[in-house]
């Protein structure tokens, strides 16, 4: 459990927080808290502190109370804090809060800019915390804790008026307000609304945090596991990829048995509303995926886009055109202007038609068709749910608030599978197992799923025997041994060879019929043998010679490997349409009966015999004589 605790204090005298089991708070711990110098309110001069602290040692499927002190040094009335189970659990994941947004008035130091401030905390915060009740509700109380994609609060430090960290201190109360977050703790990520002011590090109790990803305010990437999954929280407000890629590789290395790895950012790099397109987005996007590709990462989940999306299973998107995001705003603002008193609309209108001729909106439209990534798009199985993905899940969540709201992009990429927006807060319900990786998303509204329960099974065995092989076509004999590459499907999806089984070869060096046995590794078992048929190599035909009385000798070259002997093809006519065909297992034969005066053309092919039937080589070229 991990507690911050932020106030005013008379000294620096660090205050003290006390949990134990039960009411009675039986075998009580008291802890220190780790003390900060927060912040100064230059007006009042009055001086604030941070103070955080971590509870260790609490076990799973128990009832804690706590009690912290404050500046008068008494303490507050034990709240409680229940631990849920770390083998099956539930966890709430959210995007996009931004307590404060829906103030119009943006930034402006005037009384009527702190009213409409005080009133949309006042809105954003009723609605954040109906919002993490209904979540609550819907996980019969169960839920472990919230995962949060970013956005906390709305006033930026660059935005406020006089630049001043205190402007945003009344959208972290109204962020922290909600009843249920006493008891249910909140892995929070930095968005760029949280970035460039330091009071998000004085809210929030980060664990395992390192300095790689760090923008140099608030911190940079940090993990943390629960039962059999590592969460790793990256601020890509820091956009260096390589020090992403060196903070997941530590984690891992650290937490290397678990079953579930899922990254949590605030950018949507693969979403489908206003921004999921923009070049600085999607820049990002191939630079961090082949490091999640490469660090089998399961799960991303992201806000920022104000509008719910989740992707087909993804793997291997990469960067194919060259755009500015100069270039693509201005054909954004044109394709999405949806008028001076535009209706009710979830989705922009798609002003630039798909036949334009303008180069500016060629160049718009090229780009957007090659970030859609269809190439991406795993072949799996169709449906609620997904059999040992070799790809990555892609989650944006819509507002969890409602402050703020963005319309669905009017092309939708392909690398969607479900998208939606009616300007209603929604959350999502993830359940996890040993084994499966289940999402619900719901709208407040009305408690309604807005989508279908999704779920990823991972670790479970599939009969090599189920899968599908492609027709090995006949292979020519060399003299050594050959092995085809196969063809290997399930349900629609090319299983790989080396990761998802080996082959081995038998009676595959000579002619005649050989075998491949494929056995199952990693996430299948079994064997399954196909075979495939290696003909004689193509027939060399040395000499044809006209002897007496309508006779001609056909001298063949000796064929490589075990045959049962040469078919000798003979015809009038050079195209081969009508064919009589001689067998012999010799390298020297005559042809009688020929017509005198009349050209012969004549060609031979090796032949094997497969199952009681003759496999044929290539013919030899064609030698043309006339008969005596």
């Amino acid at each position: 459990m991990v507690a911050d605790i932020l106030g005013a204090q008379a000294d620096t005298t660090a205050p003290k927080l006390i949990i134990g089991e039960g009411r009675n708070m039986k075998n009580a711990k008291v802890y220190v808290a780790e003390q900060t110098d927060a912040t100064t309110n230059t007006k009042t001069n009055e001086a604030y502190f941070s103070n955080k602290v971590t509870a260790t040692g609490l076990s799973a499927n128990t009832a804690y109370y706590y009690s912290y002190e404050k500046e008068d040094g008494t303490y507050t009335e034990p709240a409680e804090y229940a631990t849920k189970s770390t083998n099956n659990y539930s966890f709430i994941f959210v995007g996009d809060p931004q307590i404060g947004s829906s103030n119009e008035l943006k930034g402006s130091d005037t009384a009527e800019f702190y009213q409409a401030q005080s009133d949309a905390v006042r809105n954003d915060s009723f609605n954040w915390n109906t919002t993490l009740n209904e979540a609550m509700d819907k996980t019969g109380g169960n839920a472990s804790f919230v995962v949060s994609a970013g956005d906390q609060i709305q006033t930026t430090k660059k935005k406020s008026p006089g630049k001043s960290e205190m402007t945003s201190e009344i959208e972290y109360t109204g962020y922290l307000s909600p009843d249920v977050l006493k008891s249910l703790p909140v892995a929070t990520t930095v968005g760029n609304h949280d970035a460039d002011n330091a009071n998000y590090t004085y809210h929030f109790n980060t664990p395992n945090s390192s300095d790689l990803g760090s923008n140099g305010v608030v911190g940079g990437d940090y993990y943390f596991t629960y039962g059999n999954t590592l969460f790793m929280m990256l601020n890509t407000q820091d956009t260096n990829a390589a020090e992403h890629k060196q903070f997941m590789e530590q984690a891992i290395a650290a937490n290397p048995n678990c079953t579930w790895r899922v990254v949590t950012l605030h950018q949507d790099i693969y979403g489908s509303a206003e921004h999921s397109n923009e070049p600085e987005i999607t820049n990002l996007r191939y630079t961090l995926v082949p490091y999640f590709e490469a660090n089998d990462v399961d799960v991303v989940l992201t806000g920022h886009d104000h509008a719910y999306s989740r992707t087909h299973i993804l793997e291997g998107g990469h960067k194919t055109v060259e755009y500015t995001d100069d270039e693509f705003d201005a054909e954004l603002d044109k394709d999405m202007d949806a008028g001076e008193n535009p209706a009710t609309r979830y989705e922009a209108p798609a002003n630039i038609s798909a036949d334009s001729k303008e180069p500016a909106d060629v160049a718009y439209l090229n780009y957007l068709n090659a970030v859609m990534d269809k190439d991406a798009v795993e072949d799996t199985e169709k449906g609620e749910t997904v059999v040992n993905p070799d790809g990555i899940l892609y989650m944006t969540a819509n507002s969890s608030s409602g402050s703020k709201y963005y319309d669905l992009v009017p092309r939708m990429q392909s690398y969607i599978a479900n998208r939606w927006q009616e300007d209603i807060p929604t959350y999502s319900v993830i359940d996890v197992t040993d084994n499966t990786f289940t999402i619900n998303t719901y709208r407040t509204d009305n408690d309604q799923k807005i989508d279908e329960t999704f779920t990823i099974k991972k670790g479970v065995t599939e009969d090599i025997k189920s899968t599908s092989v492609g027709k090995v076509k006949n292979q020519v004999y060399t003299g050594k041994q050959i092995q085809p590459a196969l063809k290997v499907t399930l349900n629609g999806k090319t299983l790989k060879a080396g990761k998802d089984y080996t082959v081995t070869y038998a009676n595959n060096k000579n002619t005649g019929l050989a075998k491949a046995t494929i056995n199952g590794t990693g996430k299948y078992t079994g064997t399954q043998t196909v075979t495939f048929k290696i003909v004689p190599e193509k027939a060399v035909l040395k000499t044809v010679k006209a002897g007496k009385s309508g006779t001609a000798t056909v001298t063949i070259g000796k064929a490589g490997g075990k045959i049962s002997g040469y078919a000798i093809q003979v015809s009038t006519d050079p195209s081969f349409k009508k064919v009589t065909t001689y067998r012999t297992a010799k390298t020297t034969y005559t042809l009688k009966n020929l017509s005198k005066g009349k050209t012969y053309y004549v060609r031979v092919k090796a032949f094997t015999k497969v199952s009681d039937k003759n496999v044929y080589g290539a013919a030899s070229k064609t030698i043309k004589v006339k008969a005596k």
